[in-house]
């Protein structure tokens, strides 16, 4: 067993994890580069096996007491154990549409100024299961992919493509000389999710939490489309409103359900 503290001074810039269920969720992944777990809880049943699981991956396993790993993940809920998260896989966007010739129609989602960190963490999760290709986020006006994100999207983040764009209208545009198109979601929007054929290369953009689609964003964008709703609630939460929309595009994809879409186009098709 290695000692904590010159470990933990040494990664004290880097994101850390904490929970049973995280962590669990981080081995699984494999997200952790070290898991920290506080000695007097060795003896737990979920806490050993946590620890054999990561000496069986040869993992640093590193004791530390309670409030130095409190300290270090930010929260006393740790339930005594955390890690170091392993860097996030790098991929630029040219690279990924290469790969992307040849294979069946991609699907991309951009979360254009999402601030909130479990909003992000659970459209990511969201994304994975909907078999998105790629998850584009602005470098700017939008949360990182911090350690609340990995925690929340609970492994999605390491096993889903997410890359950071400098430049969002210039690489709509670059989607769009691929073939893509963009739909952009906003309540305005004139045209229902359900009408879409959304079978073909996608873009799909959902707005942050306050602001909706930025001004720019929107005029990239091929089509607004927006979700049918009663009531008089407003709009959804945005990682709602981002299940709802991939959760539709794979029910098209996969032929889930009662046929694909309403319109049998793609977006535009014939008009």
């Amino acid at each position: 067993m290695i000692k904590a503290a010159s470990i933990m001074k040494a990664n004290e810039d880097r994101d850390g994890i904490y929970g049973l269920h995280a962590v669990a969720a981080a081995l699984a992944a494999g997200e952790l580069a070290e898991l920290w777990v506080v000695p007097e809880r060795h003896d737990e049943v979920r806490v050993k096996a946590l620890v054999d699981r990561a000496r069986a991956m040869a993992l640093p396993v590193v004791e530390t007491r309670s409030g130095d790993l409190a300290r270090k993940v930010g929260s006393d809920k740790h339930q005594g154990v955390g890690g170091l998260l392993c860097p996030l896989p790098t991929l630029d966007l040219p690279t990924l549409l290469a790969g992307l010739e040849g294979k069946a129609p991609a699907l991309f989602l951009i979360l254009d100024g999402v601030l909130d960190p479990h909003n992000l963490g659970a459209c990511l999760r969201s994304a994975e299961g909907a078999g998105v290709t790629a998850v584009l986020l602005p470098k700017d006006n939008a949360c990182p992919v911090n350690a609340t994100v990995r925690k929340v999207a609970a492994g999605s983040a390491s096993r889903l493509p997410v890359i950071p764009v400098t430049n969002l209208a210039r690489t709509l545009g670059l989607l769009q000389e691929h073939g893509f198109w963009v739909v952009g979601m906003a309540g305005e929007g004139d045209k229902s999710l359900y009408e879409l054929d959304l079978r073909g290369p996608m873009v799909m953009i959902m707005g942050g939490e306050e602001k909706g689609l930025r001004r720019l964003t929107r005029a990239h964008c091929d089509f607004l489309a927006h979700i049918p709703m009663e009531g008089r609630g407003g709009s959804l939460n945005v990682s709602v409103a981002t299940g709802i929309c991939l959760f539709e595009a794979y029910r098209q994809r996969h032929g889930v359900g009662c046929g694909v879409g309403t319109t049998g186009r793609f977006p535009g098709e014939g008009e």
